[in-house]
Formats: C-alpha cells, sequence, structure tokens
C-alpha cells in the first residue's frame, strides 16, 4: 500500500477541448495498456474517432456523456471533430487512498475552516481516513486556501489524506456563456427557495456524476469503502452504530443507501462566518429525502457506475445510520434564511442540537419559545369573518342559517354597495346582530379588498375574543351533517380538533333563469359529486379553527403565518374528521383525493345562483380576484349539476324561524325589501344592455345547460381553456356513458 507522505494532495482534470469536443480527463488505471476517456455531457460519440494504433475496447454513454475504454500506447491518437489530437492519459494514483474509508464529493467555495471542521467531525465521529474533493471554486476567489487547509490538517489529530481536484473551466473561452461549462447541467433551475442567477460553472447543477467515475478512476477504486458527501453535508451521529463504511463493507451488495436531509438555522450569525454548529432546524412538512451512497469498490459489482444520487448497476441496501444533513447556509452562504426556506416551516431538531453542542461544542441561537394559548372550557365563541358587495337579498338567509346552526357573531365588511347592503349591515348591527365595517382597501395600498379586510378584522375585539373563526363568504353555507346539524355537534364528533377543513360542494343553477326571492338552500339542489377532482376549485375548503395563536394572520381559505414551533399543536382534520397531513399546514387551500371528505361537514358553495343573480355576480365584480371577469369560463367551471344533495334541507325549519324572527322588525323587512328591489332592478338594467342580454342567451342555451352536465368527463385542461374548446359532438354524449375528454393546455382563462 503506497501513500503520499503529505496529508494534501493537489491535483487537476485534463480539461482539453478541441472544436466544441470536451475531453474531461484521460485516466490510465491498473491496466497500463487500457486508459479510460471521460467526455463532457452531450458530446456526440459520433464526432470521436481513434486513430492509427489505438483500439475500442468498450464505449458507453454515462449520464449523456461518452465513456470509452481504449487500448493505446503511451499517447493516444484521437480524432476530434475530425481533427487530430494526440493525448497522453494521467495516471491513477489509487495508493493515496487504498484501503481507507473516504470521502467523495464537491466543494463551493467553502472557507479551508469549513472544511477541517467537516474532515475533523467525520474522522472522529464515523472513522473516515481521506477524501477525494472536486473543488469547484471559481478561480482566484479564495487565495491562500490551499495553504490554510494544509496547515490545518496537520492540527487535526488524526491521520487524513485528501485529494484536492480543481474542476477546470477547459474550454479556456471567456467569450462563451457559462452554460457551455462542461459540469454545467443545463435548463437545470435551482430546486431551492433562493433564486440565483443563470447557470455558472460555480453554483450550477452538477451534471450528471461524471465527476464520481473520474474520481473513482483515478483515486477511489482501492479505497476501503466511500462515501458520497460534500463539505456541507454531515453524516448523523451514529450512538453506537456501525459507521456507514463498515456498512458498505458488511452489505450484501457492496454498497448501502444514504438519506439526505436538508437542515437549516435559525437565523444567521452577524459577527461571524455560519457555522455545522447553527444547523439545528428541520422543516417540519417536508418529508422528501435526497439520496447519496457509500460503496466499498472492490465487494461491489464491476459494472457499478458512481453518479451523484445513486449506484448504477446496484442495488443499495439501507444503512442504519444513512441520513445526511446539508446544511443549506452553508451551501448558499448569500442571504437571509429566509431566502432559503419558509422560515414558518422551521422547527427544531433535537439530533441537530445534540450534534450542536456536543460534535461541535456550538451554542446556536435558538427558536424563539412560542405556546399556544389554551383552548377555552367548552366550545367557545364562534365568529365569521366575511366581505360583501352588493349581496342585500341573500344576507338574511345566509345569517339566519349560521346563528340558527350555532355561530355567536359575524363580522362584515363591505365596499362600494348600491343596492342597500350597507344599509341593511349598519342596521343589524345596530340590533346586534352583526359586525359591519368598512373596507379599509383604499387605504391599504396594494392589498386586494378581501385580503384589505382579513388584515383590519385582525385587531377587531370580536375577532381577538374569538375562541373559533371562520372567513367565508355569504354564498357559502355550512352544512353540518352529523347529529343535529349545529356547530356543537360538529364540535363533539372531533373533540381534539382545532382546525376543521369544510371541503366545498359546488352547486350550480339547477338549469334556474330567473331570480325569485326563495332560500338558496332549499332551490339550488344539483351540485358536484362529492368525488369532484376537477376543476381545479371543486375541491376548495374554508377553515374553522380555534383562536389559539398558532397562526399569525386570517387567510382567505385558512390561517395564514403559522408559527412553526406550534407545528406540532395542529389537529387538523378534514369534514369526515379524519387527520390531515402536516404538508398542508402552511399553505393548502383545497382538498386531494387522499384529503377530501364530507362525513360530518361540508362547505356548499352556491357560487353561480340563478342565471339572472349571475348577472349582477358578474357586473359587481370580484371580491379578491379584482381583475378577473367573473365571465363565461367562470360560469362554466363554477356551474356543475352533475349530482343533487338536499342534506341541509333538513336545517330549513330552524332557519326559517330564525329568518322570520328577524323579518318581524319592519326596519330590517323594509330594508330588505329594498335590496331585493334593487337586484330586481339591476337585473332589469343589465338584461337591456346588448352584451349582458347575449350573455344571459349564452347561460341559459341548451348548450351551457347540457356541460353543466358532463363536468366528470372532462379534464382540468378543458376547464382552464373554457367552454369554446368542446366539440359538439362531446356536448351531443350522454351524461351517463363512460368517456373522457380533454385538450393540450392553451390559453388560462380566467
Amino acid at each position: 500500500m503506497i501513500r503520499a507522505e503529505r496529508m494534501l494532495e493537489r491535483r487537476g482534470l485534463m480539461g482539453r477541448e478541441q472544436d466544441g469536443i470536451v475531453l474531461l480527463d484521460a485516466v490510465r488505471a491498473a491496466d497500463p495498456a487500457q486508459p479510460v476517456l471521460f467526455f463532457a455531457p452531450g458530446t456526440d460519440p459520433a464526432q470521436i474517432a481513434l486513430g492509427e494504433g489505438a483500439a475500442l475496447v468498450e464505449a458507453r454513454t454515462v449520464n449523456g456523456a461518452p465513456r470509452m475504454v481504449v487500448e493505446a500506447a503511451e499517447t493516444i491518437p484521437l480524432r476530434l471533430a475530425g481533427r487530430e489530437v494526440s493525448v497522453t492519459p494521467t495516471e491513477a494514483e489509487l495508493g493515496l487512498l487504498e484501503g481507507l474509508n473516504a470521502m467523495v464529493g464537491l466543494r463551493n467555495g467553502e472557507a479551508a475552516e469549513t472544511v477541517l471542521a467537516w474532515l475533523a467531525y467525520h474522522a472522529e465521529h464515523h472513522g473516515a481516513q481521506g477524501a477525494v474533493l472536486i473543488d469547484r471554486a471559481p478561480p482566484g476567489s479564495d487565495p491562500g486556501f490551499a495553504e490554510a487547509l494544509e496547515a490545518g490538517l496537520g492540527t487535526l489529530g488524526h491521520d487524513l489524506r485528501l485529494v484536492l481536484v480543481d474542476a477546470p473551466v477547459p474550454l479556456g473561452r471567456p467569450d462563451l456563456p457559462p452554460e457551455s461549462h462542461p459540469f454545467c447541467a443545463p435548463d437545470a433551475p435551482g430546486k431551492d427557495r433562493m433564486e440565483r442567477p443563470g447557470p455558472d460553472p460555480w453554483s450550477a447543477p452538477l451534471a450528471g456524476g461524471l465527476l464520481y467515475e473520474i474520481a473513482r478512476a483515478r483515486f477511489l477504486d482501492r479505497a476501503r469503502a466511500v462515501a458520497c458527501l460534500d463539505v456541507h453535508d454531515l453524516l448523523e451521529d451514529r450512538q453506537g452504530r456501525a459507521s456507514v463504511f463498515d456498512a458498505a463493507v458488511a452489505s450484501r451488495s457492496g454498497a448501502v443507501a444514504l438519506r439526505l436531509r436538508a437542515a437549516y438555522p435559525w437565523r444567521l450569525p452577524t459577527d461571524r462566518q455560519v457555522t455545522f454548529g447553527d444547523h439545528i432546524c428541520v422543516q417540519f412538512d417536508n418529508d422528501r429525502r435526497g439520496a447519496r451512497w457509500c460503496i466499498a469498490p472492490e465487494r461491489a459489482s464491476e459494472a457499478a457506475v458512481w453518479r451523484t444520487v445513486r449506484i448504477g448497476n446496484v442495488l443499495l441496501e439501507p444503512a442504519e445510520a444513512g441520513e445526511v444533513y446539508r446544511c443549506m447556509a452553508m451551501r448558499h452562504r448569500d442571504g437571509a434564511v429566509s431566502q432559503i426556506v419558509p422560515k414558518s416551516s422551521l422547527i427544531e431538531h433535537p439530533p441537530l442540537m445534540d450534534l450542536a453542542r456536543n460534535a461541535f461544542g456550538h451554542t446556536p441561537e435558538r427558536m424563539p419559545q412560542m405556546a399556544a394559548k389554551p383552548a377555552a372550557e367548552g366550545r367557545g365563541k364562534a365568529v365569521i369573518v366575511t366581505t360583501m358587495k352588493n349581496e342585500g337579498p341573500f344576507i338574511l338567509e345566509w345569517l339566519a342559517h349560521h346563528r340558527a346552526i350555532g355561530f355567536d357573531g359575524v363580522l362584515v365588511y363591505t365596499n362600494d354597495c348600491t343596492d342597500g347592503t350597507d344599509t341593511l349591515l349598519d342596521l343589524l348591527q345596530a340590533k346586534g346582530l352583526v359586525e359591519h365595517r368598512d373596507n379599509p382597501f383604499r387605504e391599504m395600498p396594494g392589498l386586494k379588498p378581501q385580503h384589505a379586510a382579513f388584515q383590519s378584522a385582525e385587531t377587531e375585539p370580536l375577532v381577538t375574543s374569538a375562541d373559533w373563526i371562520v372567513c367565508m363568504d355569504v354564498d357559502e353555507y355550512v352544512n353540518i351533517k352529523t347529529g343535529d346539524g349545529t356547530l356543537d355537534a360538529l364540535f363533539a364528533a372531533v373533540p381534539d380538533a382545532n382546525m376543521i377543513a369544510m371541503t366545498w360542494r359546488l352547486f350550480g343553477n339547477g338549469d334556474i333563469h330567473g331570480y325569485d326571492d326563495r332560500f338558496i338552500t332549499d332551490t339550488f339542489v344539483r351540485c358536484a359529486r362529492e368525488l369532484a377532482r376537477k376543476p381545479h376549485q371543486a375541491w376548495g375548503f374554508k377553515t374553522l379553527f380555534r383562536n389559539q395563536g398558532i397562526f399569525r394572520k386570517l387567510g382567505v381559505h385558512r390561517p395564514k403565518g403559522l408559527n412553526g414551533q406550534l407545528a406540532e399543536q395542529i389537529h387538523w382534520v378534514n369534514g369526515s374528521g379524519r387527520p390531515l397531513p402536516p404538508s398542508m399546514y402552511r399553505n393548502a387551500w383545497r382538498s386531494t383525493a387522499s384529503t377530501y371528505g364530507y362525513d360530518l361537514v361540508q362547505l356548499n358553495h352556491y357560487a353561480v345562483r340563478s342565471v339572472e343573480s349571475f348577472l349582477v355576480k358578474r357586473d359587481r365584480g370580484r371580491v379578491n380576484h379584482v381583475d378577473r371577469d367573473q365571465g363565461l369560463a367562470y360560469w362554466f367551471r363554477m356551474n356543475c349539476n352533475v349530482d343533487h344533495d338536499v342534506s341541509i334541507r333538513r336545517m330549513l325549519p330552524v332557519v326559517k324561524a330564525e329568518y322570520d324572527r328577524l323579518l318581524e322588525d319592519p326596519e330590517i323587512a323594509a330594508a330588505y325589501a329594498h335590496s331585493v328591489a334593487c337586484h330586481r332592478a339591476k337585473i332589469a338594467e343589465l338584461k337591456t344592455r346588448p352584451d349582458y342580454a347575449a350573455f344571459y342567451d349564452t347561460l341559459t342555451g341548451a348548450r351551457m345547460q347540457k356541460l353543466a352536465r358532463l363536468h366528470d368527463h372532462f379534464g382540468a385542461n378543458v376547464f382552464l381553456s373554457g367552454p369554446d374548446v368542446v366539440p359538439d359532438e362531446i356536448v351531443a354524449r350522454d351524461p351517463d356513458e363512460p368517456f373522457f375528454f380533454t385538450v393540450e393546455r392553451g390559453e388560462i382563462a380566467h
């Protein structure tokens, strides 16, 4: 076994370019007569030919790059893109790390102190004895790095062998774009939160696994075991278990899989460089794991191919101590933590805390300690926050329904009403039935009306004192299917829940064209099926949640601004009482095939009502998406008459009793009658306009009525593109026939 006396060896790859053909390296390994040629990804093998005196032994493509084993003398005659060249292979130095536990990975500009800490940790806690580092730092960016590294190696107290390999810019052409670099993966955007400039050789994703095969051929093919780890990667604490090196040697295939998990600091230090010990957090809602590996070269198959995330032609076995923490603030050294990851997703991870304290002797900055407010005894006060504009004819039934099922308070924001909605709500407020506020969106630049209202509501006493809150609209009705149909029955069915996702059930117009002053819940019974994946909006939900401080602000579909350290206190269930996964805690606004449920509660969504009322809704505009027209495409998506559901009708006796009680007040009755009259007058006015008259004729026509019964048969792109993409022969099909129709995605209709 031959080893260098020095602890640090510096090497470089050949990096030869000829007319656009890039030869990354040529290595003369164990058999001196059969060197291996490694070409850059994307190289056309037809542009490569052997000259006289050389013979091809084997040719294959590895990750899109030609790899050739040839038989030749001291030099290899080649013809690259028709030009004669002569290549002298680099002699392999397998003795440098022979018999050692080694690591192979990338250095992307990390300081010498970081590399030394990385080496020392893995030597001390995992038995690492050497490493091959591919240095991707820009040339000249860190003068003195190698000297500091060599000086530091002698102070670590471990007999470590380090080979530092410069990854060159073999093109040597500053006039060429950065993406021409052979180690830069083309068209491969970063997968992290941080947005980085276009690809360059020093920060772009690595092109395939070419460097690992080159490192294997030159330095590692006789190592005892090799773990694929970059300088910002840490193996987990073994805690008495076998090291990954020993696991690879003991495995049947000679190779084991390592699981890669991102780690983050809570906050970056301001007075020093970030270190491994600062990384104490992981994402609670990210179960995805990257992959790395450890291989025992002499035990694994000779056909094995070393790649970035896996070993080709080898079945990787799991390693008991195979978790790898990727320290993301060391990988991305510029910018705040929030530029790398949503901080609301972070929680402290006890194994990382142990590493910081015990392995690195570090006291990291902790997350602020928070506690959720204790839940009120009993169910407490339940409050609705909503926004309205010209909804006067529909307020009383909606208010009566939700008062009848147990809501204690309603906070309403309005703006620009012309149908008496404001007057009616002011009257209801004076009688203690609602709280009414003008929407302050004009004084809150950049916020849409609904968002401005919710932000303002967060400091309202009715909201701050509430135990349960839901943000919902006047065309949405909470339909509780368990017990006596009240909130008390719902809470009794899910006593441990502090969040309840109430999934929409889209209710169509049921071919009802004219407006009539009748109960919405009694009139419209045609709807989408429960299993309704499309359109995308069909499974939107609104969330009834306990006001415990787990979230910082109100949101349209669910509370927003999760305090991540309180994520474990979330008990979020769907409408059937089944727990929702943590992946939904931060941003989810719709159910999926695995998370929808209607057994206990659903949200009846009467988005269109009658055709005449929809004319007024379109003229009014949208409260949230103010820049989008509620036109034909919206009607097509939301008007679903496939199924029918009358479950909410069981509440009509108590709702009508409350409704009648409200109308016993002559002032409320008069204000309500005024809004109804305004609604009728607006309908009559709109129908005299040619554009709205034509729109009315389209919505009431046989084609649109039939399309409302064919939703089950359409793909997502049909709803995105609008009803005009559906051919007449599809419209003529029987809705009960089993068929499916979709189109290529075109311009999205709003």
